[in-house]
């Protein structure tokens, strides 16, 4: 009877192991295989785990998504491209003014994006990017039921630079259709983000780091390489939580002799109105102007309504790669190649340092 309980036992954990078999917390292995994935894209090798199942067509601003699937372990991959050298793509990166974390972008004469990245009023995300992630999700929702059909139940998102910034907007789209019961309770998502920019503010960071802690979510980052410092950011006084002291300086200012009123206002006005114009003049120029250059290529796209700010924040877990000396004679410091620290090839060689 002992014999049978121990081996009834034994068969419901292993059972039950295999069926849970993606867990948080960063993998180096894991991260590596997303990574040569991709590399593998360009070289034309295979991978022995996972194997190519679908590649989508080109869509929204010159995006393009790739399936993986390992069907013993009833995984799959969901791996979105990066910047291409077209200027369309260029032109979603550049399109960086802010709009809020939750709306609707329409993306052509017929099609729609409805998104909740965050119910924050105050979250804000890039809107170049939210576009992208619009397009790219309606390809990939029938994919992932497709997948769920055949018993997966494990998704990996990943993608590097442009396609590790879509990742997030992905990420946060697709748990929220999870609380809202389009997406089955039972999938798993993990996210390995790969040489990320910003894509939202503090308080869309917030969202995604709840969201997505105790190890379901990670960026990793090549500590020399400055894509995952950019869009430009700009903190104004506004960006600061409402609890903050700074919207009263104005009454307090009111209370003072006209002298003191006159000092501490110039003063204030010195450090308030140049962020206020940097930011005005980046919704000018990355929000309307760049709009104007898409709008000559997709004719029936619409221009949303910006979030008045620019304040770009860091957001989830990250894993920095950082340069030695050995790296640094193998990818040496070079203005002529503005993106050697951002290659695949870098970060796998860093990855394997680590």
């Amino acid at each position: 009877m002992k014999r049978f309980i121990l081996l009834s036992f034994f068969v419901f954990a292993v059972t039950t192991a295999s069926a849970q078999s993606l867990h948080p917390g960063f993998e180096k292995d894991e991260y590596k295989t997303m990574l040569s994935l991709m590399e593998n894209l360009s070289n034309g090798a295979s991978d022995p785990y996972f194997a190519l199942k679908y590649t989508s067509p080109v869509m929204g601003f010159e995006n393009k998504w790739w399936l993986w699937t390992n069907e013993e372990k009833k995984q799959a991959i969901i791996g979105i491209r990066g910047t291409t050298s077209s200027p369309e793509s260029w032109l979603a990166n550049f399109f960086a003014a802010m709009i809020p974390a939750k709306g609707v972008l329409q993306l052509d004469s017929v099609q729609s994006f409805e998104y909740n990245f965050s119910d924050n009023p105050r979250a804000a995300v890039h809107v170049g990017w939210t576009f992208c992630t619009g397009y790219l999700s309606a390809d990939i929702l029938p994919k992932i039921d497709s997948c769920y059909r055949s018993g997966i139940r494990d998704f990996y998102i990943t993608g590097h630079s442009q396609g590790g910034a879509i990742t997030y907007l992905l990420t946060s789209h697709l748990l929220h259709l999870k609380t809202i019961g389009k997406i089955a309770n039972d999938v798993q998502f993990k996210t390995y983000s790969s040489a990320a920019p910003k894509v939202g503010n503090l308080y869309y960071a917030y969202e995604y780091e709840a969201a997505t802690q105790m190890g379901w979510a990670y960026n990793v980052v090549n500590g020399l390489d400055w894509v995952p410092e950019t869009p430009f950011t700009v903190q104004k006084l506004d960006d600061f939580n409402e609890q903050n002291p700074f919207p009263q300086l104005e009454a307090t200012i009111k209370k003072q002799s006209f002298g003191k009123k006159i000092v501490i206002k110039h003063y204030l006005n010195k450090v308030k109105k140049p962020t206020e114009k940097s930011q005005k003049n980046i919704e000018k120029l990355l929000g309307h102007k760049v709009f104007e250059f898409l709008k000559k290529k997709y004719p029936t796209i619409s221009e949303p309504t910006y979030y008045p700010s620019s304040n770009y924040s860091r957001a989830g877990h990250h894993i920095v790669l950082k340069a030695d000396s050995a790296y640094l004679t193998q990818y040496p410091m070079d203005i002529n190649k503005p993106f050697m620290h951002h290659s695949l090839q870098s970060y796998l060689y860093l990855l394997d340092k680590l």
